[in-house]
């Protein structure tokens, strides 16, 4: 399952002048059909007539393969090969509100030595843009080599020194995110890493009431007996959660920490230049985001159902590069272990809708809430999780805790 919000792009130079759109990475791996129409020149065109600042374009030089949006590298007239990165939501994945938060986020942390993409500014001074159905946000290319373009989400990192690296960046990340107070996005903003309902102390009501404020889900869930799935799958990690919720201290994280979101230095010695793609940040707490980055590359969860699918050597490199910047408290440490096998629940909820209701893809749908949302937490359940969840807390001993 492979349903996961993708990085923008570096501003790399493509193998030929234009690119034609390819196929995009799909529930299962690489498909051809699209879910959305590639960007045009003409399209791109009128967006650029709100940013009187830029040239006119000449050509769109590259396509995203990422799904949930449409997103590529326009070259702009002019001298110097000058190019911008061009991204285009459904509207009812993303307004420009909803949009302006996450800038706004990006920001906070540009202002705190995160190197984060630049955002770019309408003539009218706001930073998204809403044209018929579609919102578009624009950004400078980021700095620094894309050395994971091709490869999927959920996929491990190229090297333990790649992960180590990442894992201290989060660190410095969620360091920086101190102080950036803006609410929760996930009650009505879908396909973002939300804790809104799994972070209440009883679940099943929270979620009742989270799933009938996401657009186009109820009519996704009727006739699934959601609600004995959650109590028979979910319920039981969550009575683990339950007694340490109320030490959570609330920070906006990143949402979808892995390898294809970082740009890198070339050279011997690994180094991130860039963080890219905050479209499933929200809200949630450090270990919450952590968890998330562990679970998106510390599994190979395509190779299921084949054994030993963790990938042991990179997540005891991610911890160890993250406590290197950001000690663990211990009930923090307990926290990350317990949020686990639920940092994928309400994304994959709010998949389901999106493949279902907005794609009116029946069987996507069904792969978001079999595979992803029950079939994801069963694997904790399983021997192999379990021997994972078992290792976490002996692996995470080996630093001194931080004080609480």
């Amino acid at each position: 399952m492979s349903g996961i919000l993708a990085r923008l792009f570096s501003g790399q130079s493509p193998q030929s002048p234009k690119a034609d759109a390819p196929g995009q990475f799909g529930v299962h791996g690489v498909q051809d059909k699209r879910d959305w129409p590639p960007l045009t020149e003409e399209e791109v065109a009128s967006v650029l007539a709100h940013y009187p600042s830029l040239p006119p374009v000449t050509a769109i030089l590259w396509h995203s393969m990422r799904p949930f949006s449409a997103a590529g590298i326009v070259l702009l007239k002019g001298v110097g090969a000058k190019t911008v990165v061009v991204k285009r939501h459904h509207a009812q994945l993303r307004s420009v509100a909803a949009l302006e938060v996450e800038h706004a986020f990006m920001q906070h942390l540009r202002e705190r030595s995160i190197p984060v993409s630049t955002v770019l500014s309408t003539g009218s001074g706001t930073t998204a843009v809403t044209q018929g159905i579609w919102t578009y946000e624009l950004f400078l290319p980021a700095h620094g080599e894309d050395l994971y373009r091709d490869t999927m989400s959920w996929q491990p990192y190229q090297s333990a020194d790649h992960a180590r690296v990442a894992g201290a960046e989060l660190a410095r990340l969620h360091k920086a995110a101190e102080g950036f107070d803006a609410p929760a996005r996930g009650n009505t903003c879908p396909l973002v890493s939300s804790m809104v309902a799994v972070g209440q102390a009883d679940l099943l009501p929270a979620l009742r009431e989270w799933c009938a404020q996401q657009p186009g889900l109820a009519p996704q869930l009727a006739g699934r007996p959601w609600e004995q799935d959650v109590q028979a799958v979910l319920e039981p990690f969550h009575a683990k959660l339950r007694p340490l919720l109320a030490h959570v201290t609330p920070c906006w994280g990143h949402g979808d920490w892995h390898g294809s979101n970082l740009l890198w230095a070339t050279g011997y010695e690994a180094g991130i230049t860039s963080v890219l793609d905050f479209g499933m940040a929200d809200r949630t707490c450090a270990v919450f985001d952590l968890a998330v980055a562990l679970e998106r590359s510390g599994v190979k969860w395509l190779d299921l159902p084949a054994p030993g699918v963790v990938v042991y050597q990179q997540m005891r490199a991610v911890m160890e590069g993250y406590q290197s910047v950001r000690r663990l408290s211990a009930v923090e440490r307990a926290l990350l272990v317990a949020f686990m096998p639920l940092v994928h629940v309400e994304f994959a909820f709010s998949e389901v809708a999106y493949f279902g209701t907005l794609l009116k893809d029946a069987a996507s749908a069904e792969v978001a809430y079999t595979e992803y949302l029950l079939d994801h937490a069963r694997w904790f359940a399983s021997a192999e999780g379990r021997d994972l969840l078992d290792w976490l807390p002996a692996e995470l001993a080996r630093v001194p805790a931080a004080p609480q």
